[in-house]
C-alpha cells in the first residue's frame, strides 16, 4: 500500500484512536490501528474488544491500495510532531514495515499482519434513531458525574439509557448514580418505539463526548442485542452495553422536599473551592449552615487547618446545618445551566434534590455526609 495525506488530517482521527486502545494490552494487536486503503479512501480501525473505533478519510491520494496495522502510540506520537498542514508519504516495504515520509523526516514502523487483527460482523436491524448531537452531548456530560468507579457494581459503571414519557412526549432519559449521588438529563425524541433500555459503559461515554464535542456531524443511534452503534458523519462507534440490571433510581429521587434554598451558582462553586482549599486530599466535607438571608461555609481539617465563608441565598425554612462532600457539589453545580442553583432539602440527613430552572429535562440527587 502507498498513500499521502495531509498531516492534520490523520492527526484528528488518530486523536480519537488513543481514547480506544488500551495502552497495557496483553495481545499485541490491540495495540495497533488498522489502515485499510480501498476505493480511494483510507480507513482507520481501532479496538479494545469492546469498543470500536471506525473513521474514513477520502482527502488522500492514492498511489497503491493494501493493508497493514501499526503501533496507534508511536504514529500519533510521529504526527504530533511534524509541522502542521505537511504532505505525509506512506509506503509498506514489506508485511512488517511501513515508511512514512515528511519534509525531512524518515521513519520506518514495524507492522503486524491484518489477518491477526479482529474482524466483526455488523448485524445492527433495529431502526436508526436520530439524535441533536449538541443536546445528546449534554445529556451524557450531565450524567456522566455521576457514573460509579465502583467495580464491585458493573451496573453503575456506565450511562442508563431509557425512555420516558412526560405530558404526551417521548424523551430518551440519561441516569447514572454512583449511590451518593446521582444525575439524570432527558431529550425529546421521536421515531423511538423499539429502543430497549441499555447501559452505555464510562468509557465510551468518555469517547463519545470527545467525538461530539469536536463535530457538527448528524448523530444517529442505532442498537442490537448487545451493542450500540453511534454515527456521526465519516465515524462509527460501535460499543458492547453493560450486561446488568440498572436500579430503579425513581425510588431516591425525593418528592416532599419542601425547604428551598436558591443561590447564585458561580458564588456557590466559587465559595466551596476557596474553603475546600485548607483540606489537602478534600474528604473533609464542607458544612453548610443555611440561614433566611444567607450559607456559612466552612471546611475544617484537622492537619490543615479551616476555611469559613458567608455568601448571599434565599432560604424560605427555618434554620439547617447539612454537610456535603465538596468534590460532588462543584461537580453538580458545575452543569447547572442556570444562574441559580435551586437546592430542595427536608432534613440534615435525607437525600437532596437540586434542580435547575433553565433546564427542566434535568436534576440532580446528593445524600448528605455524616461529619
Amino acid at each position: 500500500m502507498e498513500f499521502i495525506v495531509k498531516r492534520d488530517i490523520l492527526l484528528k482521527s488518530l486523536n480519537f484512536v488513543q481514547g480506544v486502545i488500551e495502552k497495557k494490552n496483553t495481545l499485541p494487536i490491540l495495540s495497533n490501528v488498522l489502515l485499510q486503503l480501498k476505493d480511494n479512501k483510507l480507513s482507520l480501525v481501532a479496538t479494545d474488544l469492546d469498543l470500536i473505533f471506525y473513521d474514513e478519510i477520502s482527502e488522500i491520494k492514492v498511489l497503491k491500495e493494501g493493508s497493514t496495522t501499526t503501533s496507534a502510540a508511536i504514529i500519533y506520537d510521529i504526527l504530533r510532531k511534524i509541522s502542521s498542514n505537511a504532505d505525509l508519504k506512506f509506503d509498506l516495504k514489506t508485511e512488517n514495515k511501513l515508511s512514512l515520509k515528511s519534509d525531512n523526516s524518515d521513519f520506518n514502523l514495524l507492522c503486524l499482519p491484518t489477518d491477526n487483527f479482529p474482524t466483526f460482523a455488523d448485524e445492527f436491524e433495529n431502526q436508526e434513531i436520530q439524535l441533536n448531537n449538541k443536546k445528546f452531548l449534554k445529556l451524557l456530560n450531565k450524567t456522566k458525574i455521576a457514573i460509579s468507579n465502583d467495580d464491585t457494581r458493573h451496573y453503575l459503571n456506565g450511562v442508563f439509557l431509557h425512555l420516558t414519557e412526560a405530558h404526551g412526549r417521548n424523551f430518551l432519559t440519561g441516569v447514572a448514580t454512583d449511590s451518593h449521588r446521582l444525575s439524570s438529563s432527558s431529550l425529546e425524541i421521536e421515531n423511538s418505539n423499539n429502543f430497549s433500555s441499555l447501559i452505555l459503559p464510562k468509557k465510551t461515554v468518555f469517547q463519545l463526548c470527545s467525538l461530539l464535542a469536536e463535530s457538527n456531524e448528524k448523530l444517529s443511534m442505532q442498537t442490537s442485542e448487545n451493542k450500540i452503534k453511534f454515527t456521526l458523519g465519516k465515524i462509527k462507534l460501535i460499543s458492547k452495553v453493560i450486561d446488568g440490571k440498572f436500579p430503579d433510581y425513581r425510588k431516591v429521587v425525593p418528592t416532599d422536599n419542601n425547604k428551598s434554598l436558591v443561590v447564585p451558582s458561580k458564588d456557590f462553586i466559587s465559595s466551596i473551592e476557596r474553603v475546600a482549599s485548607v483540606s489537602l486530599d478534600r474528604k473533609e466535607g464542607v458544612k453548610l449552615a443555611i440561614s433566611k438571608e444567607n450559607i456559612q461555609l466552612s471546611v475544617n481539617s484537622a492537619s490543615s487547618g479551616e476555611g469559613n465563608e458567608i455568601i448571599k441565598a434565599d432560604f424560605n425554612s427555618d434554620n439547617l446545618n447539612i454537610s456535603f462532600n465538596s468534590k460532588y457539589l462543584i461537580d453538580i453545580a458545575s452543569e447547572v445551566d442556570d444562574k441559580n442553583l435551586k437546592m430542595n432539602f427536608k432534613d440534615p440527613v435525607s437525600p437532596v434534590l437540586i434542580e435547575d430552572a433553565s433546564d427542566k429535562n434535568s436534576y440532580y440527587v446528593i445524600m448528605p455526609m455524616k461529619i
